[in-house]
């Protein structure tokens, strides 16, 4: 303690400066955790979290025992999570390579705040861009392909839907994060790999893609932790929380907002969130572990 106390003394000036962030991230981070309590107490408003009674694990069994809703959207959130992360890297990753290795170099900055724009569109903007695109009366691809196809009666359809507003809202902003690492990546490699007589093909395989294995695997640890949850944006309000959707669209997410809504228990909506926690957790260890024997360069920690 004494060694701790003298070091921050020492560099006092650099804590008086990152002090303002620390005390941002306890109040908004940290401090908000107390009412994890909430999942173990039958919460009243006119008690507060404090003096509701405490209800034991009654929160999680009444989320377990919903079997087939539990089944349903705990599926379509692990499945959504698996699509979205595995088509979003192989798409952030091609895009980064193909704008790195773009002959018009004069067009790659255009490029770059273009495909980042609409990552700062508001889901809430985005639902009537597609309302306006699959509306049975007046959509687009209706009335452009001469179809009656009724998107927002049809369940089996929205997984492609979801899928593709998800990879435009995103793609973009997530390729320019691998392109600051190939901007980093030594020319003189590729130099090198012109006299060996490599083609274009060759240098990306053997040079290109290793470089961004470090970033990938970072990345993917990283999004890990948030497995089981979702955009509530685009889950909620791109399907406009059509009831006949539920099937292919309700996540856990969506389904905790709805009963917020609905019922106001917040006593559930806790414990569900909790399980969202640990559960993401837990996979996030076990991944930086398997990460951590198989290439220790990688690991987060």
């Amino acid at each position: 303690m004494k060694s701790f106390l003298q070091n921050t003394w020492k560099h006092r000036a650099h804590v008086v400066l990152a002090l303002p962030v620390f005390l941002v991230l306890f109040f908004i981070m940290y401090v908000p955790m107390a009412g994890l309590v909430l999942a173990f107490k039958d919460y009243k408003m006119n008690l507060g979290i404090w003096g509701s009674p405490w209800c034991g694990l009654k929160n999680f069994e009444f989320l377990i025992t919903s079997k087939s809703t539990f089944i349903t959207m705990t599926r379509n959130t692990l499945l959504y999570y698996i699509v979205f992360t595995a088509l979003g890297t192989f798409l952030n990753v091609t895009l980064a390579i193909a704008i790195d290795q773009c002959i018009f170099k004069k067009t790659t900055k255009a490029m770059q705040t273009i495909m980042i724009i609409p990552v700062f569109i508001s889901y809430a903007a985005v639902q009537f861009i597609v309302y306006a695109f699959i509306s049975t009366d007046t959509g687009i691809l209706n009335k452009t392909l001469g179809m009656n196809t009724k998107f927002y009666a049809t369940a089996s359809l929205w997984p492609l839907i979801l899928t593709v507003v998800k990879m435009w809202n995103s793609v973009g902003y997530g390729s320019v994060l691998y392109m600051s690492v190939l901007a980093g990546i030594d020319t003189e490699l590729y130099e090198a790999a012109d006299i060996d007589g490599a083609n274009k093909w060759q240098k990306i395989w053997n040079i290109t893609l290793p470089a961004l294995i470090p970033m990938i695997t970072v990345m993917l640890l990283l999004s890990v932790g948030s497995v089981m949850r979702s955009d509530t944006g685009l889950f909620y309000q791109v399907t406009r929380n059509n009831g006949a959707l539920y099937s292919t669209t309700q996540v856990i997410d969506s389904y905790v907002l709805n009963s917020i809504l609905k019922s106001s228990n917040f006593g559930f909506t806790a414990a569900t969130s909790f399980f969202q926690s640990v559960v993401g957790l837990l996979l996030m260890l076990l991944s930086n572990g398997l990460v951590r024997k198989i290439a220790p360069e990688n690991a987060l920690f």
